[in-house]
């Protein structure tokens, strides 16, 4: 029998099988001494052991069209990161963090402003104009007035989605008001491991349409980006790849070469200095990594 993991808890993955319904199973000794790990969003075959009680075990797992670590999902289409745009304050640093993640893993992701209920125009035009200006698409939502929620409902049909970002910026709020009905699937799968939902927060997937999944992944207030070299930072800036061409230098850093593209973008304020300097900070950053 076949179905998508839709969560995962302590060693329990919570199958969801078309027409049957959701089955508790553990995964065979097979993946944890081939040190595979099953993922929320992975496409399993199990082998039921109680139709009564919907248990079994994973027998085999799909190839994946791809996986990520933070979050922890297999085979999104693309990602919805959430920041309110106060309170708290967004940490661009962050944000950007997130982005060269997706970018490394060719996963487009939409960036969600959330709570503008509490702020004025000067600072929507603000983060517009950095993100925009970075070859992102940019949405500003409030779960208060309901303002952009038809607009991300729409950005989400017929996809697979990662909603993600850190904890306090209404992101679940704002899932809330897209699919009403993710309480009560919570409530259900809640009910079925006699766990409450106040629990430590982890992935799952909600279907709110056909073809249309979103995966309602943990909060997080810190992302680690050292799995690759800092000569290939630059190429997950997507908007410095407009302007490489004009450096003097192949395989420039645009850091302190001459005749730097980049550079001069950044001077000419066709690149945001916000990214450009959280650009540099990370590169220190991968410079300074410890080698093993």
């Amino acid at each position: 029998m076949q179905g998508k993991i839709i969560k995962g808890i302590a060693g329990f993955y919570y199958v969801h099988v078309v027409h049957s319904g959701i089955y508790e199973c553990k995964a065979k000794g097979i993946f944890r001494n081939k040190n595979i790990k099953p993922l929320v969003g992975d496409n399993v075959e199990i082998q039921i052991l109680d139709e009564a009680a919907k248990t079994g075990n994973i027998v085999n797992i799909k190839t994946r069209t791809n996986e990520l670590i933070r979050p922890a999902v297999a085979n999104i289409s693309q990602a919805l990161v959430v920041f309110a745009i106060t309170n708290p304050m967004p940490n661009l640093n962050l944000l950007d963090r997130f982005l060269v993640m997706m970018e490394k893993h060719n996963i487009d992701t939409i960036i969600c402003f959330n709570k503008i209920d509490l702020t004025d125009e000067e600072e929507i035009v603000k983060y517009r104009d950095i993100y925009v200006k970075a070859g992102y698409h940019v949405i500003f939502t409030s779960t208060k007035s309901g303002t952009g929620i038809e607009d991300v409902k729409r950005l989400l049909e017929g996809k697979t989605t990662a909603f993600a970002g850190p904890s306090g910026v209404g992101k679940s709020s704002l899932l809330n008001a897209i699919i009403p009905e993710a309480n009560s699937e919570t409530g259900a799968i809640s009910e079925k491991i006699k766990r409450g939902k106040h629990t430590t927060r982890h992935s799952e997937i909600f279907n709110i349409g056909e073809d249309t999944f979103i995966f309602d992944t943990p909060g997080f207030s810190s992302l680690y980006v050292n799995d690759f070299e800092k000569e290939d930072l630059g190429y997950y800036f997507r908007e410095f790849n407009r302007y490489t061409d004009k450096c003097r230098f192949t395989g420039c850093a645009h850091i302190g070469e001459p005749d730097c593209g980049v550079k001069k973008a950044v001077s000419d304020n066709q690149i945001s200095r916000e990214r450009y300097d959280n650009y540099l900070l990370l590169y220190e950053e991968l410079k300074n990594k410890k080698k093993y």
